[in-house]
């Protein structure tokens, strides 16, 4: 992991000159979208290193025992061995999730138990009333106490972007939620009507951006939900690279928070090493 984001004391003045310029973010979104693809071994290198930032994520009310076992294992080999040796590369917890409005001492202590059980990341679920009311010490100050509850453990904030209304409140919840420790600013629970877009991505990491040239502290970013495809995992990759830079494509500064998504990049892999798409039966069930 990297190194922990201390916060700071929360600086009003700052929040209150963000200004989101709307069209821009829009016309840059869709330059990312419509950019060609990298193909062949440049394109099964950058799926590799997609599938090192993916958390798998199961949010099923009706999980069992077995099922996350079988989670644990598919996370530990997320691509099929012999796949791996053909191309040389052999060798969380959330708190009021996902819609933040249990009691904040309820959150709290449910925080505190899961770093007792050895959790070293928490995920945590901002009251969106306080972004939406502009109530930004009250926010940050609930930020600061989910900080303090995670003791050792990292903490990615999760803004529920698709609930904030506008960019704006987007990059102010963004910057509130840094300055009050977040290791990491995540975009949606995956449970929201609206997960992780490209517009609010952009805002939320053009944050990120302007944290880092303020205090010399770099936050974690992670879009979670509706990211399916591996040509979308392309696209996340190269709008992190472009925006932050190369330091931020590892798993300690980006994630991929996706349930579906490994199947299809272990296809595209499996077609890039046999030269034939697999079926049912040739891939191991995530």
């Amino acid at each position: 992991m990297s190194a922990r984001n201390p916060g700071m004391e929360l600086d009003l003045a700052w929040v209150s000159r963000v200004r989101v310029n709307q069209p821009a973010v829009l016309r840059r979104a869709q330059q990312v979208q419509t950019r060609r693809a990298v193909k062949k071994e440049w394109q099964a290198a950058w799926l590799l290193k997609a599938v090192t930032c993916i958390d798998l994520t199961t949010l099923s009310g009706d999980d069992t025992p077995s099922n996350v076992r079988r989670l644990c294992f598919k996370a530990k080999h997320p691509i099929r061995d012999d796949l791996m040796e053909s191309m040389g590369m052999q060798d969380k917890v959330a708190t009021g999730f996902p819609a933040g409005q249990t009691p904040l001492k309820t959150r709290l202590e449910e925080v505190r138990l899961a770093v007792e059980d050895g959790a070293s990341e928490i995920d945590i679920v901002i009251n969106r009333t306080l972004a939406l009311t502009a109530q930004w010490e009250a926010l940050y100050d609930e930020i600061r106490q989910f900080r303090e509850a995670c003791g050792e453990a990292h903490m990615k904030t999760i803004l529920a972007v698709g609930e904030l209304g506008s960019f704006s409140n987007i990059y102010k919840a963004s910057l509130v939620a840094m300055m009050a420790g977040s290791d990491f600013i995540k975009t949606s629970t995956g449970k929201e009507g609206v997960n992780a877009t490209f517009p609010v991505a952009i805002v939320m990491v053009r944050a990120i951006r302007e944290y880092f040239w303020k205090t010399g502290v770099k936050v974690g970013f992670k879009p979670a939900g509706g990211i399916s495809s591996a040509k979308d995992s392309l696209l996340w990759l190269s709008l992190i690279k472009e925006e932050l830079g190369e330091e931020w494509l590892s798993p300690a500064l980006f994630r991929l928070g996706a349930s579906s998504l490994l199947s299809d990049i272990e296809r595209q892999i499996f077609h890039y090493v046999t030269g034939r798409y697999a079926a049912y039966h040739d891939l191991p069930m995530a």
